[in-house]
């Protein structure tokens, strides 16, 4: 998109943006000077119903909310934009992919699947990750999850899925969680569901932030190019910050501390400047070869390993601008899969063909009729002129005499195309009309043990907790039983632990998939690239402090990307050791460890020794080396590493910087400390301590 092209995106969008700034008015323009009492018959007497403000302003009130989307109805959006690395045009005709001098605006809404609007950010859920581009051939919208499969093979069953996982009809509970009965007897009589269950047990059900999270188009796709040549294609999203997600006591904790979690960081990373980015990759497979794998690629439980057919980088997604009303714009956007441009097209795949049909027939609902797309989030920068009249919330004006095509009276218009048209690709089809699968999509098992096998051992620890968690919600006996032995056909040593922690009979060895086949592209473990940015730093202190610790850590942190908050027992400020002030960002009572990614205790004996006697500063460290997060101890500050939860080594004074496990102490905030500590930070998290941290 050239630069004029963005402008007229941005002017088309500025025309529906209203503010607060004028006189206040009616709907219809009309002033008003007073919008605290109704019009009455006197000071004490009736309402009166000719008071068209009230009426207009209570009537108003009374419709503000529509219905929410059955599924993805919690999340958040931002705007940005896509540029590409290299012309794409022998693969593709679509003209956002032609080079890097093309750049497209987007608006992007990542959510979770199960839960309602008012539900938390970090339930263990899948992610939804959608982008819509405003391309000049019109609206593209890749609608993916933050997991590259999904639980069934075929759209017929969408509505059993979501119906067993939202919460149970007779009594509403429980919200956004998919620990229930319902979900399990759904999971154990559908085997199709077990390499998503794998993935949605592990980490990646809880990330860490969507600036951490990867996305997936799930659905194989296809490139057409300008000759109609077709090239098989899966789309990845990778975070440029490394994939990180929360450990599950820390996901629910966070719940309760803030269950805007996810949406405050998006946001605030935003306003900072530290715009969030993903690199676009694309796994192509060429016509020809679409049957030289052992899985079906048209099945959507399937991954291609990316072993077997390496992500190529073709683009990045830069998010740079908060919605101005959350309503108006990331509540009204409406992603449909069929949303497609010149150049990209479907394949067979049973249920992105059913999405297909699912997801305009949504929006005709939720959005009061068939104009939705003329809502300023959804409009297209691209002309539209075609025959479509009046309805629900028409917003144009057509002029003219005639709706219809073809017409004389209306000189032809509007004609038809002849150039950059959207051609289907030619494919040919035939076969009876049968319900059955093919043979192709019925190995369930083979997958979910690579997935399994590619986990970091800490990882495999985190999946069976999960198991036992979910599985020990579930009040059926026969509900855990029949889950178990499902996991036996993926891994009989995975299924006897899950057994174990739920108080079942361990179930036979099912032989299934005893393959070692890994892939290690799916492990978190090897995506930790060190980086700071957007980084939460806890610092500790209190009246004594040692101000030079406390500036060192945070000039350099800050200067990494970083964000660092000094936290103390009260508000305000505190007294330095140097007899200086320094100001205090939160008391620490407000928030919690859970909220940051790692803590610094700096030096300064009465400052240590006053939080070594507070109970919640002490909570804040030993909650926080339990979730296995990078910890700094000054001086003094490590008096604060003393006490029950914590190995007694760490509370002892260190003469030298000194790193184990995660923590690192030493004498002063010197340069060597606060490198190993970035270091340790860049790391996300220190998996020697997982067990603990587990389990603590």
């Amino acid at each position: 998109m050239t630069d004029g092209e963005q402008d007229a995106k941005d002017r088309l969008l500025e025309q529906d943006r209203t503010d607060s700034r004028g006189p206040l008015s009616t709907d219809t323009g009309v002033r008003v000077e007073d919008t605290d009492n109704s019009l009455s018959v006197g000071e004490r007497g009736p309402t009166i119903l000719e008071d068209f403000h009230a009426r207009e302003k209570i009537t108003h009130f009374d419709h503000e909310r529509i219905p929410e989307r059955v599924v993805h109805a919690r999340g958040a959006g931002a705007y940005g934009h896509f540029t590409p690395y290299e012309d794409l045009s022998d693969l593709t005709a679509a003209h956002f992919l032609s080079g890097p001098d093309v750049t497209t605006p987007v608006f992007v809404r990542f959510s979770t699947v199960a839960g309602s609007r008012g539900s938390a950010d970090t339930v263990r859920d899948v992610r939804g990750f959608a982008v819509k581009f405003y391309t000049e051939q019109g609206n593209y919208d890749l609608v993916g999850n933050n997991m590259p499969v999904f639980f069934i093979q075929d759209g017929i069953k969408f509505p059993d899925f979501v119906h067993a996982v939202k919460p149970e009809p007779h009594n509403e509970i429980p919200q956004a969680q998919s620990a229930h009965d319902t979900l399990w007897d759904f999971v154990g009589l559908q085997p199709e569901t077990t390499h998503m269950i794998m993935w949605l047990m592990s980490d990646r059900a809880i990330p860490r932030s969507y600036r951490t999270m990867q996305g997936f188009g799930v659905h194989t796709f296809r490139f057409v190019n300008a000759q109609g040549r077709g090239t098989l294609v899966k789309f990845h999203w990778k975070p440029l910050l490394g994939t990180h997600s929360l450990v599950w006591d820390e996901a629910q904790r966070i719940q309760g501390k803030d269950p805007d979690f996810n949406r405050r960081d998006l946001w605030e990373s935003i306003e900072r400047g530290q715009y969030p980015e993903w690199e676009l990759g694309v796994q192509l497979v060429p016509e020809e070869n679409e049957h030289d794998f052992d899985f079906d690629l048209l099945d959507a439980t399937k991954i291609i390993p990316e072993e077997q057919v390496p992500v190529r980088p073709v683009g990045r997604l830069v998010l740079d601008r908060n919605p101005d009303n959350f309503f108006a714009e990331t509540e009204q956007v409406a992603f449909h899969t069929a949303n497609v441009v010149p150049g990209i097209d479907f394949t067979n795949d049973p249920l992105l063909q059913a999405r297909n049909f699912s997801y305009l027939d949504t929006q005709l609902l939720r959005l009061g009729g068939s104009n939705f797309q003329q809502i300023p989030v959804n409009r297209p920068v691209s002309q539209v002129s075609n025959n479509q009249r009046d309805g629900f919330a028409q917003h144009r004006v057509h002029r003219g005499q005639t709706s219809y095509f073809p017409n004389s009276l209306g000189g032809g218009c509007p004609a038809l195309a002849d150039e950059g048209v959207y051609r289907h690709y030619t494919e040919k089809v035939e076969g009876a009309k049968i319900r059955k699968r093919a043979e192709s999509f019925k190995d369930h098992y083979s997958q979910a043990r690579l997935f399994l096998n590619s986990l970091a051992d800490w990882e495999r620890e985190h999946l069976v907790a999960a198991f036992r968690f979910e599985l020990g919600k579930c009040e059926e006996l026969a509900v855990r039983q029949r889950a178990v032995a499902n996991l036996a056909h993926v891994d009989h040593g995975l299924a006897v632990e899950v057994a174990e922690g739920l108080g079942v009979e361990p179930p036979e060895d099912a032989g299934g998939a005893r393959h070692t086949d890994a892939s290690p592209a799916l492990s978190q473990a090897n995506t930790a690239f060190g980086e700071l940015t957007g980084r939460q730093v806890a610092v500790l202190v209190d009246h004594g402090v040692d101000g030079a610790d406390v500036e060192a850590l945070r000039e350099s942190l800050v200067a990494e990307g970083a964000v660092v908050e000094v936290l103390a027992p009260l508000d305000g400020s505190v007294r330095t050791r140097e007899g200086g002030v320094l100001p205090v960002d939160r008391s620490h009572t407000t928030v919690s460890s859970v909220l940051y990614d790692a803590v610094a205790v700096p030096g300064g004996g009465d400052a240590a020794a006053s939080l070594a006697r507070d109970g919640q500063a002490r909570h804040f460290v030993l909650e926080a080396y339990k979730h296995a997060k990078a910890i700094a101890a000054v001086g003094a500050g490590t008096a604060l590493l003393a006490g029950p939860g914590l190995p007694e080594s760490l509370g002892q004074p260190s003469r030298d910087t000194e790193s184990a496990h995660g923590v690192v102490r030493a004498p002063a905030a010197d340069e060597g400390l606060v490198r190993e500590f970035a270091r340790l930070i860049g790391a996300h998290r220190d998996w020697t301590r997982s067990t603990e941290a587990v389990s603590a």
